[in-house]
């Protein structure tokens, strides 16, 4: 997949921001395959690119093409399909259902593809520490916990790029570490990029780098 921005200032930022941004009003381009870094301080627009790159957001000038397609221009059934297929996403918010178990937060999805099985699915969370959590409701998790069980839930289902608006804010170094590596294995399978959003540039120089 390709992700071309051109010339895209959302509603409203101020003039200051677009002139020190190297993303918005530019003409840049992602490929799948690459690993992304937007990084800035809160309320440059992080979040906000993320959600136009999702279609969530509209409230912009300029275009976003997805392999030539205006999101813009997109039906509902079409992004359907693209968030299905090839766009994964941890939203900031991470969008758990609260009242459901981790277990149950992560099959939801996976039922939408049977894309995992239950020994892979089981493996991630060993992995990401949360072995022994499986049948605790969301809402009485920590906000480091919800973020690794919204990392798991986004990789059961294929992408061509994978979206983590600060997916890491609430980890440590080192489950920051497992978790981005689990990504960076499930992305190279799929031949697929990673777009992460941060406060910090302070990640490893694998990743092209922006500030937004």
């Amino acid at each position: 997949m390709e992700i071309r921005f051109s010339n895209i200032i959302p509603v409203p930022i101020p003039d200051k921001d677009i002139k020190q941004s190297e993303v918005w009003n530019r003409d840049i381009c992602f490929n799948s395959g690459e690993k992304i870094l937007i990084y800035a301080e809160s309320g440059k627009g992080k979040t906000t690119l993320v959600n136009i790159i999702f279609g969530n957001r509209k409230d912009y000038s300029g275009d976003v093409f997805l392999d030539g397609i205006s999101v813009s221009k997109m039906k509902y059934d079409d992004i359907s399909t693209l968030r299905r297929e090839k766009l994964s996403i941890v939203p900031q918010g991470l969008a758990l259902f609260d009242e459901l178990s981790m277990i149950e937060n992560i099959r939801i999805k996976n039922r939408i593809l049977q894309f995992k099985t239950e020994n892979e699915i089981k493996k991630m969370i060993k992995l990401l520490g949360l072995e022994g959590f499986e049948e605790r409701k969301a809402a009485k998790m920590s906000f480091g916990q919800k973020q690794r069980i919204s990392i798991i839930r986004a990789l059961c289902q294929p992408f061509e790029f994978i979206l983590l608006d600060e997916a890491f804010s609430h980890l440590d170094v080192g489950n920051t570490e497992i978790a981005l590596n689990l990504i960076n294995s499930e992305a190279k399978k799929q031949k697929a990029g990673v777009i992460l959003t941060s406060l910090s540039s302070n990640f490893n120089d694998e990743l092209i780098k922006y500030r937004v």
